[in-house]
This record gives structure tokens, sequence and C-alpha cells, in this order.
């Protein structure tokens, strides 16, 4: 890659002549598809956006000028042509660059960039601060990979448009998310992409403003042109919403054609105020890819870089992932439970549901990357009787926490919440980490939180989830594989509200487990036998509320408690835990494990517990010393 290897930085790609930005882009697409065959990752963004970000270092000062970009996904062209290529193989790898754009890796990465719709917000203060520090450069805000099916892009165009501060907007128009994006402003832009009438009337007003400021005295022509082209914005293009919000438009162009996007770039550049300039792109474009299923051009786990099929993974089989095993459990609930419905904020694959929706397609809602609205939605089906599941990321309904409360939890609506990707994530890193889920949720008036061991009891909890009808209901899981395949759910009871379970029986002290930290506590309780120390172990499936009478007698028979949990210490169950315990068992001590108050780089997810002690051999590690420790009674 001759030309690539000479990029250090923006500057480089400044200096090459215009015939060579074309090849440059086909070493960055290459370089791409080749790396991340290795690395697996969130591929088809970027394989999106390789003209347009050749386009934005050749026309723009970084860092300098600040190009922002949104959902972080669209961020590896920009790590290859701004100083990262040569460190490019490490992504998503211990130590080596994360998945996401974050600020501490480079001076090119003006924010941080993970969940959507964020570009557009930091932008514009940026832009504020610019004009209040009277400095003078350009601010980018590139927003697009679904990005404008969230509510703050709206919100951020609402107060810019309204400033007229100098800001661009480059809206990139893939007409994906993850799976294909929805709602009415897809379906408007890409009415208007697909209309030949839009081309045609704008390049005829295009000529006649072009012929007018050339007539002798023809300024009243170049006005009245200007106004016919206002007209048509207003009646043909999607400009009508973007220029009565107070920005220019400009477009749609093509995202690929480098020339056409560099000359644009230069007229906005001599422009000021709030501008958006349209580009259409083709995500994944040019990855090898046989399938005609185009949901699998956003993220890839490792793969053949020549035809892009996966690498085996686990050829003798092994334990089913839990994504599919909740998918399938609500697949087959379904058929029992007419009365409930499934919604997902454009993520059917990455939470399972598609599964459903293939079945049930008519009880089953994609809202877009729209966690809030996707709660408030919820709500509003639970007032009519409709029994709504929500189906997300833990890191993704953070963003929705005021509609959990507000339009969920004060009104005791019996919304259910699943919740995959809690505790640590793996390769995806800080952004995408499920650690605050427990804590956030546990503060939430008339919510019950739980957490299954197994596939078997995920399907008894969302049955329990089913019968409860007096308020929400949650329930977590990660993004790993689950001990075992589950019966069919048809034989699976319901687990009882409110119920923990014993799995093993010890007087020396009790573990508490929350969830998948089952296994590793019963993995510590062996390794403690051996040296002489009987642990009960207690499958704390219900966060809340807490099992009394189980923990009255765990108290009672116990003078130490440790509860196990993958999430954050920090309020988390095991602070609930011992706040409990201090006021009915005082002499009993509780220690909390869990993941201690900071944020995590990204690594497989077992090296992550590792890290904090949340395996087996850590937990019996901490119990040990513990147990060596003076009881704080006797002091």
């Amino acid at each position: 890659m001759p030309l690539l290897d000479a990029i250090h930085g923006p500057d480089d790609v400044k200096a090459l002549p215009p015939e060579a930005l074309q090849p440059l882009a086909d070493e960055v697409r290459q370089r791409l598809i080749d790396v991340v065959s290795q690395t697996g990752g969130h591929i088809g963004a970027g394989l999106g956006v390789v003209e347009l970000t050749v386009a934005l270092c050749a026309a723009f000062d970084s860092p300098t000028d600040k190009i922002v970009w949104d959902v972080g996904h669209q961020g590896y062209p920009w790590k290859i042509l701004t100083g990262r290529n040569d460190r490019f193989p490490t992504l998503r790898q211990p130590g080596g660059l994360s998945g996401f754009l974050r600020r501490s890796e480079s001076a090119h990465d003006q924010f941080g960039a993970g969940h959507a719709g964020t570009a557009l917000s930091a932008a514009f203060g940026m832009a504020a601060a610019r004009d209040l520090k009277g400095q003078e450069f350009e601010v980018v805000a590139v927003v697009g990979d679904g990005a404008m099916t969230c509510g703050l892009p709206y919100e951020a165009l609402n107060n810019a448009g309204d400033s007229g501060r100098d800001i661009i907007v480059v809206l990139n128009d893939n007409g994906m998310s993850i799976a294909p994006n929805v709602g009415a402003l897809n379906k408007y832009l890409g009415s208007i992409v697909a209309s030949p009438i839009t081309v045609r009337i704008r390049e005829k007003v295009k000529h006649l403003i072009e012929r007018a400021s050339h007539v002798v005295g023809g300024k009243k022509l170049v006005d009245f042109a200007k106004n016919v082209e206002e007209s048509i914005k207003n009646l043909w293009s999607p400009g009508m919403l973007f220029e009565e919000l107070g920005f220019r438009y400009f477009g749609p162009i093509d995202g690929h054609d480098i020339p056409q996007m560099l000359h644009t770039f230069e007229i906005m550049k001599t422009l000021k105020g709030p501008r958006v300039v349209h580009v259409i792109t083709e995500k994944g474009k040019g990855f090898p890819l046989p399938e005609p299923d185009i949901e699998k051009y956003h993220a890839r786990a490792p793969y053949d870089p020549v035809t892009g099929k996966l690498k085996p993974v686990n050829p003798g089989g092994g334990p089913p992932q839990w994504t599919r095993l909740f998918g399938d459990a609500l697949t087959q609930l379904a058929a029992e439970h007419p009365e409930f419905v499934v919604i997902t904020a454009a993520m059917p694959s990455g939470t399972g549901t598609n599964i459903f929706q293939k079945k049930w397609p008519g009880r089953f809602f994609d809202v877009g990357i729209a966690e809030g609205h996707a709660t408030t939605f919820a709500a509003g089906l639970a007032t009519q009787g409709v029994r709504p599941i929500v189906a997300i990321y833990s890191t993704f309904l953070q963003r929705a926490y005021d509609s959990i409360i507000h339009d969920v939890a004060i009104q005791k609506l019996p919304v259910i919440f699943c919740m995959d990707r809690a505790g640590m994530v793996g390769e995806d890193g800080q952004t995408h980490m499920g650690l605050f889920d427990i804590a956030y949720l546990l503060a939430v008036p008339h919510m019950t939180v739980t957490a299954p061991k197994d596939g078997a009891e995920l399907i008894g909890l969302l049955r329990c989830a089913l019968a409860h009808t007096d308020g929400p209901f949650t329930l977590r899981y990660p993004r790993d594989k689950a001990p075992a395949e589950p019966p069919p759910a048809a034989e699976v009871p319901t687990i009882p509200y409110g119920t923990w379970e014993v799995l093993r029986k010890g007087k020396d002290c009790a573990i508490i487990a929350v969830g998948v930290m089952c296994k590793p506590a019963l993995d510590a309780a062996d390794a403690l036998a051996a040296d002489g120390l009987a642990a009960t172990v207690v499958n704390a499936r219900f966060l809340k509320p807490m099992d009394r009478e189980t923990l009255d007698a765990l108290a009672r028979d116990h003078r130490l408690l440790v509860a196990v949990e993958d999430g954050t210490v920090v309020n988390g169950f095991g602070a609930a835990l011992a706040a409990l315990v201090q006021t009915t068992a005082p002499d009993t001590r509780v220690v909390a494990l869990g993941v201690p108050d900071r944020t995590y780089e990204h690594a497989p997810r077992a090296q992550q517990l590792a890290e904090v002690g949340l395996t087996g051999p850590g937990i019996a590690a901490r119990i040990r010393a513990l147990a060596a420790e003076e009881s704080p009674t006797t002091r």
C-alpha cells in the first residue's frame, strides 16, 4: 500500500494530488477489510465513509478544525488516516486501539463516540466555545449510521439552527444503523434521493441562477432565481426540514465521489452560519460478503478477508450465547402469552429479538436508536393492557433513565426490561460496559431487579415477569456463553417471585451470588473446601426484592456474608445487602465483591473478570483473606 504507508496524518492527505485521493481510499478500504478480518469489529459503517474521511482530511485542517464523529462505528478510516495506521492491527485488543473514538487516543478525536446521536450537540458546544474565545476554526459534525433516529440530534438542530453560529453538519445517509433505519425521516430522505424530479428541477434552478448572474442589471433575476430555488427546496427536498430549522441545506451528493465532496466542502468553507451537507453512502461498501443480509455488514467476528465468511469458532460446538437463548425463549413463550409484544431500539440481531420478529412480526417494534422513546412507548402500551418486553443493552438503557422513573415506575406500569450485555462487555470497551444497571435500577421505586444464573432460569424469570403486574420488572444477562442449552420453554416452570435458591450449604461463610456469578461462586466454594472452609452458596436471582426469609437465616447462621456481582460495587447489590443486614443482624459482616469504581479497557470478557477477581480463584482468594482477618466485633 504505497500511498497509505506515507500517510501519518491529515496533512499528508492534503499534500497528495487530487488524482491520488481515490487510490488512497481504495488502500484504506482494503486495510480495513484485512485488519478487521483478524480482530473482528464494526466494519460496515467504516467501509461506507472511506471516501468521506479522505475528503474531510483533504478539505479541513484537523486538529485545528474540529471534526466530530457521531457513532464510533464510523471511525476506523479516521484512525487509519490520523496517525494510527501502524497500530491498527491492535484494534479492540488488550492495550491496543479502542473500537470507538476517544479523546485520550489522538488529538484528532475531538469527542468520545460510542453511543449514537452525540456529535451535533458536542460540535455545537465547541462552536460556542470558539466564539466565546474569539477564535477562528471550522467545526464539522459527521452525523450518520442511524444517529438521526435519535432524539438528541433534533434537540441540537433546533438549538444550533436558532443560534446562527458557524457550524457544518455532514449528514451521512446510509439508510442503516445496525438494522435498516426506521422512521419518517429515513423514508423522507430516501424518497427525495430516489426522485429524479428533484435532481432535474434543482439543476434547472442552478443554471437559471448562473445565467441570471451574467445579465446586466440582473440582481432582480438573481433574487428571483434564489426565491425559486428556495421554493423548490421547500416543495421537493429535505432542505425544507433543515432550512426551517435555520440550516442552509446542500445535497444530496454522492458520498463516494471525492472530487464532488471536495468541491462542496470548499464552498462550505466560504460560507458562515449553520449548514448541512447531505451525503449518500453505502454501508459495507467493498466488503466481500456473499450473504444478502445487510445487517451482517455492521459488525463481524474474525472472517476470511477474501470471501467475508466467518472463521469457524468452536467447530465442535459449545454452549449457546445468552442472546440467542433470550430470542428463542421469547419466541416460544409468545404462543402461550398472546398479550406481550417486543420492543427494541435498532438492535434486533444484537438483542436476539430478530428471532421473535421472524415468527411474530405483528408483535415486534423496532423504534430506532431511541431508548427513551422505546421506554415511554412501552409505558403507553402497558396502560392499555398490552405487556411490553423492552430488549436493550444495559449500557443503552442508561439513556432512558428518566423515562424509566417518570413514565413507568411512578405509574407502576408492568413493563419488562431485558438487558443484554450486562456486566463486563469485552472488546467493545468503556462506552459499552453494562456495569451500572444494578446500581441505577435498585434505586427505582416499585422496580423488580433479577438476574438468571442459566438459560432455564431466564425462561422461569420471564414467566415470573409476565405474571407480575404490580410495576416494572428487569432481567440482566451478559454478552457471553450460557452454561448450557435450556429445556424447551414449555417444560420450565415459573420462578416464585422474590425467592433465592440455596445451591450449597456450609457453616463458615455464605457467598450470595448474582446471576452468572453463581458458577464462579460454586468454583470458589470447591477451592475453599480443600482448605477446610465450608461455604454456603446462594443464587440471589432476585436483587430487589431480596428474599428476606433466606437472608435472615443466612445472617443468623454465618458471621460472614460475601456478595458477588458483575456490576459496579458502588451502590450495587452488595451495598444494598450490607445496609439491610446492618439493621437486622449487626454482628454479621457483609463484604461486597464486584467491579471497582473506575473505567475498564477493551479486552476479552474473561480477562476483564479475572482482573477484578470475579472468578472462582479470585473469589476464593478474597474469602481466604477475609477469614484470616480478625472479626470486627472482637476488636
